[in-house]
This record gives C-alpha cells, sequence and structure tokens, in this order.
C-alpha cells in the first residue's frame, strides 16, 4: 500500500503542473484517480486536478471533453501528459452535485419543487443532447457524476468511461493518442473534434423554446450505428477503466470472489487480458448497477446510447421521489426489483431481446402482477410519470432521446422552470466521505454486491443457471 500513497501523491513533485498551479488539498481518492483542489497561479481561478492512473481511462475523458462545448458539460482547461507519467486533466471547480441536491432535501423532509425540478432537467437534457449529438455515450451517469455550481449550473462529468460510438471513417482507438508533456484544449496539438453534430450554443438558453435542428434523426442514427458495428473494426475496450466498485463484473473482484462467482462463464467478464474480442464490441461492465440498462444486465455488447437514456429515467424518478427506483443489491437482484416493476423481458415487449447473451442463462418465474411505474412514482402527476415511462422501458429503440425530451410539454407548461439563480444548492456534498470521488470519477457506493445465495435459489442446468425468487 506504502508504494500506492507514494504515488497518489506523485502530482506533487511534477514541475510543470506546479509552476502553474498551487495544490491546496486532495478532495477525493481512489483506485483509479485522484483529484486536488488547486489555484491556478496567474488568475487566482480555482481548478480541480484530476491524476488518472489509468492510461484508457485518461484517453476517453480527454477526448470526450475535448470534443463536448456545452454549457453543461464539465470544462477541460488543460492535462499534463508524458509517457512515464500519469495523465493530470485540469477541469473547472465545482463543489457539489445533483446527490447533494437530493439527499440534503430529503434530510430536511421536503420535495423539490415542480419549477426547480423543470430547471434540473432541462440542465441534464442539455448536456446528455450535447454527447448524443456527438454519438459520445457516457456510460456512467448518475446524481453523483451531475456536478452543480455555486450559482445552479448543472454540469455533466467523469468521462472516463465514455466511449465514442461513431466518427466520420474511424472509431477512436487508444493507439492512436500519443502522451504530450502539456496540452490546453485550444494548443494546435490538441485533439481536433469530429465535425459530427455541431453544437450551437443557444441549444438550452431557454429549452422549452427550441427550434427544429439539424440534427440526427434516431432511425439514422440505428443504419449509421449498424454499419459502424458491421465493419468489425478492431478496437479495444479494457475493463482497467471501470471506476464503480459495486459493478459485480470481474474487474473489481478478488480472487476468491471470482472463483466463487457462478457466472463466471456466463457474464460477459472481460478481465483476463483486460480486452474485449477484437473486433468492435463494447463491455457490458460498465455503469452503476442503480442505474444500468437492462441490455448491460444481460451481458450485451451490442448497445448505444439508449443506455444512457435508461440511466436518464432512473435519475429523473430519483428527482420526483428523492429515493432510487431500482436499489439493487447485485446484478440478479437488479433484474428482479426491474422485472417486479415492469414486469418479465420477453420478445412481445422487446423483440430480439432473447438474443442477448444472458438471456437464456438465467430463468426468473414470471411476474404475474407487475406493480408498474406508477407505484413507484407516489404523488406524481400523469405528465411526470409519463416521462420516467419514455425512458425507463425495456426496447432501447422504445426511448425518447434527449432531444425528444427537450421537446415534451411538461416543460412548456405551467409552473415554467425556474432561472437558475433560484435553484436550492447546498452548501457541500452531503454525505461524502474522504475516499470517494463521487462524480470526479465515480467512486461513490450505490450498494455492495453479495453473494445472491441470500435471496435467491439456484440450480445448475446444461446452459447455465435457473433463478428462483423465494
Amino acid at each position: 500500500m506504502e508504494p500506492e500513497a507514494a504515488k497518489s501523491w506523485s502530482i506533487h513533485s511534477r514541475g510543470e503542473i506546479i509552476a502553474k498551479y498551487e495544490i491546496q488539498e486532495r478532495v477525493g481518492s481512489g483506485a483509479y484517480s485522484d483529484v486536488y483542489k488547486a489555484r491556478r497561479l496567474s488568475d487566482n481561478v480555482v481548478v480541480a486536478l484530476k491524476e488518472v492512473h489509468d492510461y484508457q481511462s485518461a484517453f476517453r475523458e480527454i477526448e470526450a471533453l475535448q470534443i463536448l462545448n456545452s454549457p453543461n458539460v464539465v470544462v477541460l482547461h488543460e492535462f499534463f501528459w508524458r509517457e512515464d507519467e500519469d495523465a493530470v486533466l485540469v477541469l473547472e471547480y465545482l463543489r457539489t452535485d445533483l446527490a447533494s441536491v437530493i439527499n440534503e432535501a430529503k434530510k430536511e423532509g421536503r420535495s423539490i419543487g415542480v419549477a426547480q425540478l423543470k430547471r434540473w432537467m432541462l440542465q441534464i437534457l442539455c448536456g446528455l443532447d450535447a454527447c448524443h449529438r456527438n454519438m459520445i455515450v457516457h456510460r456512467d451517469l448518475k446524481p453523483t457524476n451531475l456536478l452543480v455550481s455555486d450559482d445552479g449550473l448543472l454540469k455533466l462529468a467523469d468521462f472516463g468511461q465514455a466511449r465514442i460510438l461513431l466518427e466520420p471513417g474511424y472509431v477512436a482507438s487508444y493507439n492512436n493518442l500519443q502522451p504530450y508533456e502539456q496540452n490546453a484544449v485550444n494548443q494546435e496539438n490538441a485533439f481536433q473534434p469530429p465535425e459530427v453534430f455541431p453544437e450551437t450554443d443557444n441549444l438550452c438558453q431557454e429549452a422549452y423554446e427550441i427550434q427544429d435542428q439539424d440534427t440526427i434523426s434516431k432511425e439514422e442514427y440505428f443504419r449509421q450505428l449498424d454499419e459502424f458495428k458491421a465493419k468489425n473494426i478492431d478496437e479495444t475496450d479494457e475493463e482497467t477503466n471501470v471506476h464503480d466498485g459495486d459493478t459485480s463484473c470481474l474487474a473489481t473482484c478478488t480472487t476468491s470472489d471470482i472463483e466463487d462467482d457462478p457466472f463466471k462463464n456466463s457474464y460477459s467478464y472481460e478481465a483476463e487480458g483486460g480486452r474485449d474480442d477484437g473486433q468492435g464490441c463494447l463491455t457490458s461492465c460498465v455503469g452503476t448497477r442503480w442505474f444500468r440498462a437492462p441490455e448491460l444486465l444481460f451481458g450485451s455488447t451490442d448497445y448505444g446510447l439508449e443506455i444512457d437514456l435508461w440511466s436518464l429515467g432512473c435519475i429523473f424518478a430519483e428527482l420526483f421521489t428523492l429515493e432510487p427506483i431500482f436499489p439493487g443489491t447485485a446484478d440478479i437482484d437488479q433484474l428482479s426489483r426491474i422485472f417486479s416493476v415492469l414486469g418479465n423481458l420477453t420478445e412481445e415487449v422487446w423483440p430480439g431481446c432473447s438474443k442477448l447473451p444472458d438471456y437464456r442463462t438465467i430463468s426468473f418465474n414470471k411476474v404475474e402482477n407487475p406493480i408498474g411505474l406508477e407505484a413507484c412514482l407516489p404523488n406524481c402527476t400523469p405528465d411526470e410519470i409519463s416521462l420516467v415511462k419514455k425512458l425507463v422501458c425495456y426496447d432501447p429503440a422504445s426511448r425518447a432521446t434527449a432531444m425528444e425530451l427537450l421537446h415534451d410539454k411538461y416543460f412548456s407548461e405551467e409552473p415554467s422552470p425556474v432561472p437558475m439563480s433560484e435553484l436550492w444548492v447546498p452548501l457541500t456534498r452531503s454525505g461524502q466521505d474522504e475516499n470517494s470521488l463521487r462524480g470526479w470519477s465515480g467512486h461513490d457506493g450505490m450498494g455492495s454486491d453479495s453473494d445472491f445465495e441470500d435471496f435467491v435459489n439456484y440450480t445448475r442446468t446444461d446452459t447455465g443457471f435457473s433463478i428462483r425468487f423465494p
């Protein structure tokens, strides 16, 4: 442990950084990165220095943030990267997050007002729309990764798991990245954003007054994504990027955990060698369990932007109720909770779902009377329930896009969204401990993995396991 501790503080010995920044304190630490609060010496601006210990995570975050130009995405000022050193990203500093907004409201026994809810939601939608119009899938959306400024400006953060699904003629290869001793975002040798879907500066100033824009249609997106997958571009998706301490993937298990896991051969584990099959596949082992789409839980490596939309629906539901909608204790329990609400996953509700890698590996008892989303959203209006239903549904193709939701009548009806200046912003991050990076790199806890033997009965079959819930 001593060498790791020394490494986490190596940022203090890097002359090119301390010449420009006064490092004040470490504000978070985790397996893949350490984050420091610092002051830029040239103008006294407070920034966050994120030292990333994983090459692939650093590349993904830098590439995504240099492509994106949105008021609702965290700003990357510059980065430092030498071949023999960890990457250090200089990000804007935001001291709280949406999870704290939710937790403080819950602690005080009050709901979040509708007008405030709409403003929070619009900001999330604007940030996500910027990502998706550039074909960037975040893959780890959750309240702790939605940072909030003192004046109520919400920004998507922690792009260490992000992937660019489609670019003109190629998919980003991590072999293309050359470490630089120092890079400012606007320098000539910085990454050049591909001209995919240009950002419009006024897109989200008043999102409920958005005019039609020249953006990719859902049908065109699916067509292009299918073409991309058909190319079988040699691309890796290493598991070293997984930040979520709650994921049940092999990359975060101990040796004993792995040996005892009866799903070792059926789930899409990719830790050995840390790579996929080299055929352009993504990994299913991403995100935080409570916000993970069903296709990921069933091992899909053939997904798209829609996994973010499921996560968005879970976030909206939590904003309405101040409680997570699917707080699973393990992946099997997560599926069980989803089934209890939406019913069993079948070909009738999602044509083609039987082709998911683990669909036939696990069998669930039929849920005779699913409670429905209405039961999970007490005291919500029909419009609010409808908004969540457009996102929390099995068929990815049926989920509403961020742009579609920005046009939803919910946001144009009274009460109108409050100005950002009227949003209530907590003074600090609630419940943050010194070992949690939260929005800076997603190490916060969402329940821990537990042996599913404690709450299910399972039997081995020729093709996998049969699961029976008490």
